[in-house]
């Protein structure tokens, strides 16, 4: 057996920020281009909310700091059966949001490789699969490779939309004819929860704390610090990057950071740009299947799903867990494969993003409830920061169509097989 190093502080701070920053702003840039100037306030929204659940999770990793995530505090607090839906919802959907960030990475390798839907499918899944084999190697090799793709976000992430401040026009915010008739409400919570689907992500630090050097500090500080710097890194590239491009020209665009540059000083480095860009989306794409994996292997330890899902090889990787995540991603790359990239992220970023607010809901209910369980003396910041994220949730959830909540509650009802055969153990 291979002796595992745990991961530290900049680890996990990879990870989170990984986790999030990549797919995120790539796809709401695109998605968020209709809006206008309602895509700012959107993502104003958006951040107060992640901001606030990063708080509530860093509290509860805290409390108990378990591999697993969500469903460990949702167990603490309402039990197994409660527990069994949220890791299920967590696990299932983090196959969606692994979809949207492969065809992300394929989209800004057009420029190399052209925009034809059946290579574009064989290379997302070849990246599938070569992510997945690097988890293997366990939760060490994949945090370490996480941290260094991380360093590459700062030249898209920082210079392009440093760059475009330069060349800013607010008439580039033009609300797009289809949103016209929305009202002003609508038109906040819908560009909030597209906006929010940028941060889907902040809680993966909680996932492997099992594999991290003194967990009940180490995430908290990582998870609610590295929400931060997103937060602020997405505020700098929605104002950069949307005001150098039409919303016309951004709603169309293939790769909008390789088109900003492009647009901007000319020449050929968009190539490069598309490439980095690229390599951005797969540090993303190994944030999530590692946390994909640690998601399964702490529902397994707990019982949630059969034992094999917990078996780990000599690296300490669930390689079970893993492997099945990588087959059930497949389907969805198959089904979602399309010319457009807009059209590709429509119809799953706002399912995405419903279903993962059922997860944080819970957390959040879980994190009063155990407030109260535990008789902790709570001040005005503890019930500030919670409130407004179980508020931040509620709201956007109430706003979202209800066939997007039906559908997302699908992915919540599709254990219900799987619980009713492991009921009786639990």
């Amino acid at each position: 057996m291979q002796i595992q190093h745990k991961l530290g502080f900049w680890s996990v701070f990879a990870l989170v920020t990984g986790s999030q920053i990549g797919t995120g702003i790539f796809v709401s840039l695109v998605s968020l281009a209709p809006f206008g100037i309602f895509s700012l306030a959107g993502w104003a929204v958006a951040g107060l909310g992640a901001i606030s659940l990063s708080l509530v999770f860093a509290q509860l990793c805290a409390w108990m700091p378990k591999t697993g995530g969500p469903h460990v505090y949702v167990h603490q607090a309402f039990g197994p059966a409660a527990a069994f839906f949220t890791g299920w919802t967590y696990w299932v959907i983090s196959w969606v949001s692994t979809t949207t960030v492969i065809v992300a990475a394929v989209s800004y390798l057009t420029p190399f490789f052209g925009n034809h839907t059946t290579t574009n499918l064989i290379l997302g899944i070849l990246l599938l699969v070569a992510v997945t084999a690097l988890n293997f190697r366990g939760v060490s090799t994949a945090g370490h490779a996480e941290f260094a793709l991380t360093m590459l976000k700062i030249i898209p992430l920082v210079f392009v939309p440093l760059l475009g401040l330069f060349y800013f026009k607010l008439e580039n915010f033009t609300l797009d004819d289809t949103h016209a008739s929305l009202t002003t409400g609508q038109l906040l919570s819908q560009a909030a929860l597209i906006a929010f689907y940028g941060f889907i992500g902040l809680e993966s630090g909680t996932t492997p704390a099992a594999s991290v050097e003194n967990p009940s500090t180490t995430i908290p500080r990582a998870v609610v610090f590295g929400t931060l710097c997103v937060a602020a890194l997405y505020i700098l590239n929605s104002v950069g990057i949307m005001g150098v491009m039409p919303s016309a020209e951004l709603m169309r665009s293939q790769a909008p950071y390789a088109d900003a540059l492009r647009s901007l000083i000319g020449g050929n480095w968009h190539l490069i740009l598309s490439l980095i860009a690229s390599i951005i989306c797969i540090g993303t794409l190994n944030a999530w299947m590692l946390t994909s994996g640690q998601i399964a292997l702490g529902l397994a330890q707990d019982g949630f799903l059969p034992a094999f899902f917990g078996r780990t090889n000599k690296y300490g990787a669930p390689y079970i867990s893993l492997a099945i995540s990588c087959v059930g991603i497949i389907p969805l790359l198959i089904m979602t494969a399309n010319n457009t990239l807009a059209a590709q992220i429509d119809s799953i970023v706002n399912i995405s993003s419903t279903t993962f607010l059922f997860v944080y809901t819970a957390c959040c209910l879980a994190f009063f409830k155990l407030l109260a369980q535990k008789h902790i003396p709570t001040s005005f910041s503890t019930l500030a920061y919670g409130s407004v994220a179980l508020s931040f949730c509620a709201w956007v959830i109430y706003a979202t169509p209800i066939a997007i909540l039906a559908v997302a509650s699908l992915f919540t009802l599709s254990g219900i097989p799987l619980f009713m055969r492991a009921y009786r153990t639990f």
